[in-house]
């Protein structure tokens, strides 16, 4: 049965372009009159005039706004529509009715409409013309999205929530693979010296000297794996300088053509205006060329790969959607783009951690993007991955900008072959079978050594103003005073005396010691004998000057 039309609804149905009949699809194909029709709309539904006067209303209006229907018809729409609205509203009137077109308002940032008992409610409003006997007339459409903004709203705590777990997640198995890479550094430096040391004395023994040397080789090998742990736990003490990132890109474009083989096609987008970056290059490029080659492998037919740099200012909604993992300000977009096989959303999620690979043994290690990750995070940087099975991944780089880049390094290190003239050098170190190997490279190389497995010892030593005391040599992690707490107990002893710290995992230790110096002196595990003699060198000289 059909219900009573107002007038402008049934001076809508009279028209040419709202017939009294629509034929609408449904279960049984029925055919509906407009009033009808009106009450099918899900969302609440006024119409009005070009003054504001409310004409049609369906029941889901009523049941929306609280009024009933004769009381709705004749209201003003700007009596549901505080603030905001109310100004966007009159605003485009005038421009509405003279240019009527479907928009939907409340998109970006919701709008508040209000009902009867003067609660306001979050809406998006679609608005259409329609035209009338008694002239034209907008159709608003409205829908609550009170419930979608309450979900969408847990839904980024959610992932703001997973954002820090895995943050913090990385973070303990970082120092859980630190703490690895200490122990295995402390073994890697004794069997790379110890196989040093044999080869000396096997000139005479090709044979037997050519094993040693593939033990010294192996070792190294396992020292590179260790370094890979390191970076990855961002505990890898990196040698940073501003840089351009475009300059480094480009000298290893020629390396990257190599890499990724004649099937994958490379592109470059450099911004020519890039800003400058402070980095460690030998470190930036290593994550180019672990991002290229896990390209390369998701494209075993061929195919694209896309590097591009640019300028871009983070905001804070950006970076409270980040959980905190990067500032906001001026950075530098670093992107690498495949057309590859792409991941599912599982696969992303895990990308990061350490040891997890897709890739069939041995070719994976799973300490690729791993090492990415650490690498990225310990400039102060933040990484994000996006992938979809069949079409390609995309990996984002983000890295704080400065003004300038130039080329001059912060740190340098000139490790060189060298021998001491009986300088006094104090050793510290609890580890029983490196403490020996440093013993012996120095005093077999012109240096009078005296060494102690417990900085308490080197203290009692130390106190004794008889004894002169050209080093300290001592390893940051121990087990009773830490190597920062020795070295300045040691300089109240003895203010002049030089001090060089040896670590194979120096994050939290030579931070607390970078807080406290101007500058530090470390030598990192493993080391060979020439690089111990090189840098015990270049503290004694720094000194003397």
């Amino acid at each position: 049965m059909m219900s009573k039309l107002n007038p402008v609804a049934a001076s809508l149905s009279g028209q040419n372009n709202f017939p009294r009949e629509i034929n609408v699809e449904a279960a049984d194909t029925a055919l509906v009159n407009f009033d009808e029709f009106l009450e099918l709309i899900p969302d609440a539904t006024i119409g009005s005039r070009a003054d504001g006067t409310i004409v049609l209303a369906n029941a889901e209006a009523t049941n929306v706004f609280g009024y009933p229907r004769e009381q709705l018809i004749g209201m003003s729409v700007f009596d549901l529509a505080p603030g905001r609205l109310h100004e966007e509203l009159k605003r485009d009137r005038d421009e509405f009715f003279d240019h009527p077109h479907r928009r939907t308002i409340g998109l970006e940032q919701p709008l508040f409409v209000r009902r009867a008992n003067g609660e306001e409610f979050p809406a998006e409003i679609t608005v259409s013309y329609a035209q009338s006997s008694e002239g034209p007339i907008r159709i608003a459409a409205t829908r609550d999205i009170s419930e979608r903004l309450v979900l969408e709203r847990e839904r980024n705590e959610l992932e703001q929530r997973l954002e820090l777990d895995q943050a913090r997640r990385m973070e303990s198995i970082g120092q859980l693979a630190g703490g690895i890479a200490h122990d295995f550094n402390n073994l890697l430096g004794v069997i790379i010296n110890y196989a040093e040391f044999a080869a000396a004395e096997l000139e005479d023994l090709p044979t037997v000297r050519d094993d040693v040397e593939q033990i010294q080789s192996a070792a190294h090998r396992a020292a590179a794996l260790t370094n890979q742990l390191l970076m990855f736990s961002r505990n890898d003490d990196v040698a940073p300088r501003s840089m351009e990132l475009n300059s480094t890109l480009e000298e290893l474009e020629r390396l990257l053509r190599r890499v990724i083989g004649e099937h994958v096609t490379l592109e470059t987008q450099f911004d020519p205006e890039l800003w400058g970056v402070v980095a460690d290059p030998s470190q930036i490029e290593q994550v180019v060329l672990n991002l290229a080659v896990n390209a390369r492998d998701a494209m075993p037919d061929g195919g694209p790969l896309t590097i591009e740099t640019a300028n871009v200012e983070l905001d804070d909604d950006f970076v409270s959607g980040r959980a905190g993992l990067v500032e906001p300000g001026r950075h530098i977009r670093l992107t690498v783009r495949d057309a590859g096989v792409g991941m599912d959303a599982e696969t992303v999620e895990r990308a990061f951690e350490p040891f997890f690979t897709t890739k069939p043994k041995p070719q994976g290690t799973g300490l690729g993007l791993a090492t990415v990750y650490g690498i990225v995070r310990s400039h102060g940087g933040d990484i994000f991955l996006h992938s979809e099975l069949g079409v390609g991944t995309t990996v984002e780089i983000h890295l704080p900008a400065i003004e300038v880049a130039a080329s001059s390094p912060l740190r340098e290190a000139s490790p060189r072959r060298a021998r001491g003239n009986s300088e006094r050098v104090l050793v510290v170190e609890d580890e029983q079978s490196v403490r020996r190997m440093v013993v012996r490279a120095l005093s077999t190389n012109g240096y009078d050594v005296v060494s102690f497995a417990r900085a308490g010892e080197a203290l009692e030593l130390l106190r004794d103003p008889e004894e002169h005391i050209d080093l300290l040599l001592t390893d940051l992690v121990m087990p009773d005073l830490q190597g920062g707490e020795l070295a300045d107990r040691a300089i109240e002893l003895k203010p002049d005396l030089p001090v060089l710290f040896m670590s194979g995992y120096s994050d939290l230790a030579l931070h607390r010691v970078d807080d406290e110096r101007e500058s530090v002196d470390l030598i990192e595990k493993p080391f060979t004998v020439n690089d111990l003699l090189g840098e015990v060198e270049r503290v004694l000289e720094k000194r003397a000057v």
